[in-house]
């Protein structure tokens, strides 16, 4: 069975909406409401890596800019109209107040070393009525929390397990990963009407092999009926 015959059988197990499918549904409303602002819409992928859910939208989006702690390969990041190189928990100046009307940060959180200032900064950074895009993991589940807790050299070699490049394997942190201290902190950072949403995404996430996604498939089950605990959180907060 190939990787994308493996993920079909996910709905049919309840391990459903995916990550993916729960994160276009909050972009649909992020441009949406960017739409009515008037002005040309600029959004920020802040966390870029080699590829953006906002690529989609790229004939309604006139400025398009990627961040990421590393410089890409050259000619990697075509769709992008700029790139910054910036650390987005320590830089508030990276960007100017009120310049992008959508922000998206995904699966960088876990990454943080100061989620809350990252936050901070992504409030000033959207213009009023901006919305944030945040996908990140969820300690609550036993994987993921003991996947964290891991020695980092030891997770770095399980990191290439089930990451596809060696590049794509970070130092994690996860200072900021249940989902009522994504909630607060992302209250804290002056953002209203936030949300969270909880999927399963370890079969998906782990689905390259197949030792991992038969175990990235045990783990999305054995949480499928207690939404808390699922492995992936996807949150929505807008700027007042």
């Amino acid at each position: 069975m190939t990787e994308r015959r493996r993920f079909t059988v996910l709905p049919r197990l309840g391990i459903a909406p995916s990550t993916g499918e729960l994160v276009r549904a909050a972009l649909d409303r992020a441009m949406i409401a960017a739409e009515t602002d008037g002005r040309p819409i600029a959004v920020l992928d802040a966390g870029c890596g080699r590829a953006s859910a906002l690529q989609p939208y790229r004939s309604r989006i006139a400025r398009f800019v990627g961040a990421d702690i590393h410089r890409p390969a050259a000619g990697s990041l075509a769709y992008l109209d700029e790139f910054e190189t910036v650390d987005l928990c320590v830089d508030p100046e990276a960007f100017p107040t009120d310049s992008f009307h959508v922000i998206l940060s995904s699966f960088t959180v876990e990454h943080f070393a100061d989620p809350a200032a990252a936050f901070r900064h992504f409030r000033g950074w959207l213009r009023p009525g901006g919305r944030l895009v945040v996908t990140t993991v969820n300690r609550r589940h036993p994987f993921v929390r003991a996947y964290l807790s891991i020695p980092p050299r030891a997770r770095r070699r399980l990191q290439r397990l089930v990451k596809a490049t060696e590049a794509d394997a970070h130092p994690l942190v996860g200072a900021c990963n249940d989902p009522a201290t994504i909630r607060a902190a992302l209250r804290d950072a002056g953002f209203a009407d936030v949300s969270v949403r909880l999927t399963g995404h370890l079969a998906r996430a782990w689905g390259r092999r197949w030792p991992t996604y038969a175990l990235g498939l045990a783990g999305d089950l054995l949480s499928r009926g207690m939404p808390s605990r699922r492995s992936t959180m996807v949150a929505e907060a807008v700027a007042p």
